[in-house]
Parts: structure tokens; sequence; C-alpha cells
């Protein structure tokens, strides 16, 4: 007994020696805590931070009048021939993230149909911009919420470019409101019509003509992987992009077609100043690790990547993250 209580007893004095280290080391750390702020981020490198100019544009918003202008060009990206000879149709192919990925497609040696909703001018820029890789583009513009409309592009596409060999599902509409209760049935309907119908329009309309071999990519988002409180009916359609994707996928392998998705967090393009208050539109992008929205000319290599079966052949029903250090998904 006597053993067990001088134990105990050694127990109790080293507890109490731990408790009075631990409370020691607390106030280190309070007092460095106290001494050092966390350093602001900085205006380094290319890529732009918040916060940026206050804007906002009328939807659906022009890549021409966004400040500062979007970088799609990936200058430091050199192609390999990884899409030679193949055809792309690109929704919202204007702008942005299609854009990025009609030039970066061209760079790989694809030819691509621009497919985009009435903004003529940056449609014309994508297209010049892709003629100057040395590659054919073919404007086609309509709504994508309009099945006929999915069915006379990929016609459009096939008899001015030969053949179809990638779809990229990319054309969104989006609108912050606080409640469920603000949405009305018109905004409801708009999104999902836009977001998901003209994603089962367009890939309908074009597995007639995609070969084994062939690739349909969809754009999802982070907000169908963790949702979000102001965008209830976008990040609805975004989770069920990545749904359809996967089901997609299952339903085609047999067929030799891969189906894949792209879910970025937040990408400096037209759809936000069309969307946000500009203050809201300043502050894009600060909250992920980056601090800082992507450009969408580091997003449009992963397209490159689902597209090419040199890089990706082995990957179908996929959802890949470009999150800006976001690691939850």
């Amino acid at each position: 007994m006597a053993v067990k209580t001088r134990r105990a007893a050694g127990d109790a004095k080293a507890g109490k020696a731990k408790a009075k280290s631990d409370r020691r080391l607390q106030r280190a750390a309070e007092a460095r805590r106290t001494r050092s702020k966390a350093p602001k981020p900085k205006q380094t490198g290319k890529y732009p931070r918040p916060p940026l100019p206050k804007q906002q544009q009328a939807k659906p918003g022009l890549e021409s009048e966004l400040k500062p202008r979007p970088l799609y060009k990936a200058s430091q990206y050199q192609g390999s021939g990884k899409l030679k000879g193949k055809v792309a149709i690109i929704t919202g192919g204007d702008s942005g993230i299609g854009r990025a990925v009609a030039v970066l497609f061209a760079r790989e040696g694809a030819d691509v149909a621009i497919v985009y909703l009435s903004e003529d001018t940056d449609a014309d820029e994508t297209r010049k911009a892709v003629e100057e890789e040395g590659r054919r583009a073919i404007l086609i513009p309509g709504d994508v919420t309009d099945s006929k409309f999915c069915e006379r592009a990929v016609a459009t596409t096939v008899r001015e470019l030969g053949r179809l060999d990638i779809l990229v599902n990319n054309a969104a509409y989006q609108e912050h409101l606080p409640s469920l209760e603000d949405i009305t049935d018109e905004q409801l309907d708009r999104t999902f019509r836009t977001n998901i119908y003209g994603y089962f329009y367009m890939a309908r309309a074009a597995l007639p003509h995609l070969p084994e071999g062939a690739a349909i990519i969809n754009s999802g988002s982070v907000t169908g992987i963790q949702g979000s409180k102001e965008l209830l009916d976008y990040a609805a359609t975004k989770g069920a992009i990545h749904a359809f994707t996967k089901s997609l996928a299952q339903n085609l392998v047999d067929r030799g077609i891969r189906v894949n998705a792209v879910a970025p967090g937040p990408v400096w393009t037209p759809l936000n100043p069309a969307d946000q208050d500009p203050e809201q539109v300043a502050e894009f992008g600060k909250d992920v690790p980056m601090k800082r929205p992507a450009q969408p000319e580091e997003v449009a290599p992963a397209y490159v990547f689902l597209a090419s079966s040199i890089c990706s052949s082995y990957i179908t029903g996929e959802v890949l993250p470009v999150l800006g250090g976001e690691t939850v998904a």
C-alpha cells in the first residue's frame, strides 16, 4: 500500500508540474500573439488580389468591361498536340473560363465552336484568340435552355468543322439572394434551365456524333461541394451537375466516352459583377487560402487534362476541384 501511495503522490505531483508547464507555455503563446499581427496579403505577382475595383454590370456581363481584365492567354503554357485534329463545342465560350479553355484547346490542336448567349464583342475576341493559335473557330449565339437550339448548335458544328470530339458544358446563370423566400419561381426556373437542363440538352444532342474516345466536361463548382447560403438555387444546380457527371459517366463508359467535371472555387469572370453588389465584387475571392480569385488561365489546364485521352484515358466520373488551397473537397 505504501508503494501505491507513493506512486499516486508522484503521479499527482507530475500532473501539477505538467499543468504548471502548460500555463507557462500558454502565457508565452499569449505574449507572442499580442506582439504579432497577421500580415496583410501583398499585391505581388501577376495575379491580382482583393480589394479589386468596385464595379457592377448588367447581365450577362462583358469581359471587355471587367477591371482588371481576366487573364486567359496562359503565355507560359506550351501546347504539345494533346488535342490535335479534335473539334470541341464550348458553351459559355465567349468569356471567363470558357474563353481560356477555347484558347488552350486551340493551342493543343483543336478547332472550337463557341456557343454563347448574346455577348457578340466578347465572343469575337475569343474567336480571334483561337485563330491566333492557328485553329478554326465558329460563333454560335443562342440560348441553351432551348433544346432545339442545342440540336442546331451541334449540327452547325459538325457541318462547319467536320466532326465533334469534345463537349464542354460551361454556360451558367447565378444570382445571390439572402433568403429562400426571395427566390422567385422565375429565377428558380432560369437557374435550373441554364445550369442543368442546358447540360442535359447539349449532351443529348452531342451523343450521336461523339466517337469512341470522346470526352464530355461539365463545369461544376465549389458550391456544389460545400453549398452556399446566398446561392441556394445555383448551388443546387451545381450539385446536380456533379451527380449528372457521375451518372452519365457510368452510362457511357461502355461506349468509350469519358465524362468528368471541373469544380472551381472563385474565378474572376463577368459572372461576378453581373451578380453581386460592387462592395462584394471588390472582396471577391479573399476567403480562400490563396486570398484571391483564380484567373481563367489557371483553371483552363484542368479542362485540357480531362479532354485529352493522352492525359486522362483512365479517368471518368470524377469531379476535379480547383479551389485555391481549400482542402474540404
